[in-house]
């Protein structure tokens, strides 16, 4: 797509500097009726101020780029049921066993019968869509591995709500209906995975059954997928599916462990989720790595950035959450359903509680001085996965009726100047207010500055581009802002 006119360029440090101090003077700047004002600037263009722990971050710590939740967003929160959540994980508990080797056609116990207890509730969420949503099994046969000596089928239930503007942009949640006792081959023990992971499947189903009756501008998946703790394969399977399709996925959580604030030691963080988010891309190329290193954006892979959006729209009082965003793949020694994601190269990322409890995760069931023992629906804090959810839910919902992510970003490289020029591709939204220019320093974890450019392609700022990092993302006529882009240097 052509770009527009180029706009002067006249703008200087010390203005630049002072720019948007107000959150009138961004509001200003932005074209589109309707246009709310980004979160104004705080500090100085160093690093932000320290982070304070509680429920909800003060609206001081938050980064430049935090958006306060739309009245829409927290109708929608307020209808997530800690009752359902907790029915949905007893339920999983119950067949005994989910197990990815255990029965597929016993009604009462098994993988099989968990599959098609979840389909059948998808179906029912799907039925009040109005058509938007559609359910289906996503089955294939594994060939015999390290964990599966057999061939085997894993089947991953999936329901797709249809977005109304933009349904070729494509976001996912998901959770892992398979669980395991101590010993990862045995299918027969009973292995109930309350926390790890009928924790995640409930968010994802609570998820879909609170938009079902919505309409989303882009395409919102729910996912429950098996083989997980056999080595990913249903996550692979889903991932390579939308790969070989061409799926424009700009975004994918799995909630894998989300079911306790209880660590090990008995301590209780019930206000914090952790968000793991890796740096350089599982799936650049070298050549892409060799650049990204020399232009100093290790910190701001796709996935990083879709981890600061989590911050910007979840971390408040709607969810009563802290986002703490890792700078990590995931846990050591572990991984989980989004890393098939990333080494497809789609941005994602993994929730996780704050801090586990190994005495109860993937041990057997079993009872010792008077007291149970396994990963059972008693050691589950119901309401903390509620506030999970809503996390999940605020991040979902913002980026699917937000801009999707700018295109093409770009940071012309070209002439030695202490002046920065950067330009992206226009997104196709019909709503489509604007864009934003974002920066910070290089030694600063988070944005905390933002320049409005209004509705063009193209924007140089008064600053070097060798002393800071830049990014670009998109404002909507709702006042609503995309994640943000980080731009790769041309020559």
């Amino acid at each position: 797509m052509s770009q527009q006119t180029p706009e002067p360029t006249g703008t200087s440090r010390r203005t630049v500097l002072a720019a948007t101090v107000g959150t009138a003077t961004l509001g200003a700047a932005l074209t589109g009726a309707g246009a709310t004002p980004a979160a104004a600037e705080t500090g100085t263009p160093g690093s932000p101020p320290p982070r304070t722990a509680g429920p909800a971050t003060p609206d001081h710590d938050r980064p430049a780029t935090a958006q306060p939740p739309t009245r829409e967003l927290r109708a929608l929160l307020a209808e997530i049921d800690r009752g359902r959540i907790e029915a949905t994980v007893r339920k999983l508990a119950s067949f005994g066993t989910r197990h990815t080797l255990s029965s597929q056609d016993d009604p009462k116990r098994g993988i099989g019968a968990a599959r098609d207890w979840i389909f059948a509730e998808l179906k029912k969420y799907a039925a009040r869509s109005g058509g938007r949503m559609t359910v289906e099994l996503q089955s294939y046969i594994q060939e015999p591995g390290p964990r599966i000596p057999v061939a085997t089928r894993i089947t991953n239930v999936v329901a797709t709500l249809r977005g109304s503007a933009a349904p070729d942009r494509v976001y996912v949640v998901s959770g892992h209906y398979d669980s395991r006792a101590t010993d990862v081959m045995d299918a027969v023990s009973d292995a109930p995975g309350a926390d790890d992971d009928a924790s995640g499947v409930a968010v994802a189903m609570e998820l879909a059954r609170v938009m079902a009756t919505r309409r989303p501008a882009a395409t919102i998946v729910f996912a429950a997928v098996a083989g997980e703790e056999q080595g990913l394969f249903g996550a692979a399977h889903m991932a390579q599916t939308f790969k070989s399709a061409g799926v424009d996925v700009q975004g994918m959580f799995t909630d894998d462990i989300v079911g306790s604030p209880t660590a090990d030691d008995g301590s209780r963080d019930p206000h914090t989720i952790r968000l793991f988010a890796e740096g350089v891309p599982t799936a650049e190329t070298p050549e892409e790595a060799a650049t990204r290193r020399s232009v100093g954006g290790e910190n701001d892979s796709p996935s990083r950035q879709l981890a600061r959006f989590v911050r910007d729209v979840a971390d408040n009082d709607a969810t009563g959450m802290h986002v703490r965003v890792v700078y990590r793949r995931d846990r050591y020694l572990r991984g989980g359903d989004h890393i098939p994601f990333l080494e497809r190269g789609f941005p994602a990322a993994r929730f996780t509680e704050p801090a586990e409890d190994y005495a109860h995760q993937h041990q057997d069931v079993k009872v010792t001085d008077g007291k149970q023992y396994g990963d059972l629906p008693e050691f589950c804090d119901f309401g903390y996965i509620a506030r999970v959810a809503k996390v999940n839910g605020a991040a979902l919902w913002t980026l699917a009726q937000a801009p999707g992510t700018p295109k093409g970003a770009k940071i012309l490289t070209s002439a030695l100047t202490n002046a920065t020029e950067l330009v992206w591709q226009r997104g196709t939204e019909s709503d489509l207010a604007g864009y934003e220019i974002v920066w910070r320093e290089t030694t600063a974890p988070e944005w905390t500055h933002v320049v409005p450019t209004g509705d063009t392609t193209r924007h140089t700022v008064d600053l070097s581009k060798d002393n800071v990092f830049f990014g670009v993302r998109a404002v909507n006529r709702a006042g609503l802002r995309s994640p943000v882009a980080f731009p790769a240097p041309q020559r």
